[in-house]
């Protein structure tokens, strides 16, 4: 009798675990479950927002918060926060747990690749620097240019999308990808249009900016211009055109950025102050008093000087008998000398109206064994191309980016899984 118990036992047990198994297996329950209470989690910390004001030191602005002063901990480490190199408008925020009565961490934003968490110890203040990570997400932006790039990229383009510091950024970096095909003063013609595919960066506290231009396509004057950027597997990085070829070029057509042109290479023009008629041996390109002044190509200062009707003039040898000159300057960049090595882009002076100027421009003159040539019909030099080696990295990458430009303006998630992360550091062409 008690052997048949046992099975009897034994098979009520099994019959019950077999019916939890298929239970469980269909995610159901053969009798009610109490509901669970929902759990209130209590707030950490009390938060308060203060800025450091202009002339204030650290300790005053420490003290309007309820401390005596700041000082570091001696176990601070050199070099993560540094108290007397801090710039006014830094914004520090203080936490406060519960159940202390002065805050025990402080944290500032030092930009917008790190802040710094400041842990009140026994003996002071102790640093810690925590990197900000930023995702990349791919935007692409479009738009018709009308009188300019840069009205075109802040008219057509909404804040939701580029901030406007932004979108001057963007236009700034276009104009450098794109400055030895176009000529953004002379050659744009109402209609003309741009599409470009840019990397937009959000931190993990939903801080949005720009990062970096991925591909462009424009259409200017009825020609259409195309840039790729491509990372060799060495970390070089560059744009090219469809074909590969660099679009870099041993010499800039233009060494002022956003500027439009005011006199043209001329063979006969009636000079403005002078009265006469007289070979106009050069370009100028009016701008506000100021404007950097760039090097357009790689060379040698051989003269800074004080030069009648140039005014202060700077003047570059280039190799293969080329000398390119730079007049009517309100001053030099700082340290430059004769003799000196510059590169191209490089800034060498500041546009001004010295010399016989009516107003304030840049008069530029690229010269070749001695003879005035147009700076747009002259032989500007070539770019390395991709490497053959590398050429099917690159027309992978070209179609990748090319199937991306024509998406939608707006962001591009069939990107955001191709782009790693962007380490601390800042986004750049």
């Amino acid at each position: 009798m008690s052997n048949l118990k046992r099975l009897a036992s034994f098979l009520c047990s099994t019959a019950i675990l077999m019916a939890a198994g298929v239970y469980a297996m269909r995610g159901a329950w053969p009798w009610p479950a109490e509901p669970v209470k929902a759990v209130t989690v209590q707030e950490l910390f009390s938060e308060t927002v203060d800025t450091l004001r202009r002339g204030e030191t650290l300790s005053q602005l420490f003290v309007r918060q309820g401390f005596s002063g700041f000082a570091l901990s001696q176990s601070a480490a050199g070099g993560v926060f540094e108290p007397r190199r801090l710039r006014p408008g830094l914004i520090f925020s203080f936490r406060c747990r519960p159940e202390d009565s002065i805050p025990s961490k402080v944290v500032v934003r030092m930009g917008p690749e790190q802040r710094v968490a400041l842990h009140l110890l026994n003996d002071g203040w102790w640093p810690q620097a925590e990197p900000i990570v930023w995702r990349s997400e791919p935007v692409t932006l479009e738009g018709r240019i009308e009188t300019s790039l840069y009205d075109a990229l802040d008219d057509e383009v909404s804040d939701s999308l580029l901030a406007l510091p932004d979108r001057i950024r963007l236009a700034w970096d276009l104009a450098d990808i794109f400055a030895w095909q176009v000529d953004f003063g002379r050659d744009i013609r109402p209609g003309d249009g741009f599409r470009v595919l840019a990397e937009r960066l959000i931190s993990e506290e939903g801080e949005v900016r720009y990062g970096r231009v991925l591909a462009g396509d424009l259409q200017i004057a009825g020609q259409r211009y195309t840039a790729y950027r491509f990372t060799t597997p060495e970390g070089r990085s560059g744009f090219y055109d469809g074909a590969g070829r660099s679009l870099r070029r041993a010499f800039l057509l233009a060494p002022v950025s956003f500027r439009r042109i005011s006199s043209r290479f001329n063979g006969a023009r009636l000079h403005p102050i002078l009265g006469i008629v007289r070979r106009h041996e050069g370009m100028d390109f009016a701008a506000d008093p100021g404007t950097p002044v760039m090097a357009a190509g790689d060379g040698v200062v051989s003269r800074r000087e004080w030069s009648a009707g140039y005014g202060n003039l700077v003047e570059l040898r280039h190799a293969n008998g080329i000398v390119t000159r730079y007049g009517h300057l309100r001053g030099y960049a700082p340290g430059l000398e004769p003799g000196q090595r510059v590169s191209q882009g490089d800034v060498i002076g500041y546009v001004g109206s010295t010399g016989l100027a009516t107003g304030p421009h840049l008069h530029y003159e690229f010269r070749v064994n001695g003879v005035s040539r147009d700076p747009h019909t002259a032989d500007l030099g070539t770019g390395e191309p991709v490497p053959l080696a590398r050429m099917r990295d690159f027309e992978r990458e070209r179609a990748r980016l090319g199937a991306l430009l024509i998406w939608p303006e707006g962001p591009v998630p069939a990107l955001a899984e191709a782009l790693p992360e962007v380490p601390s550091q800042s986004a750049s062409n």
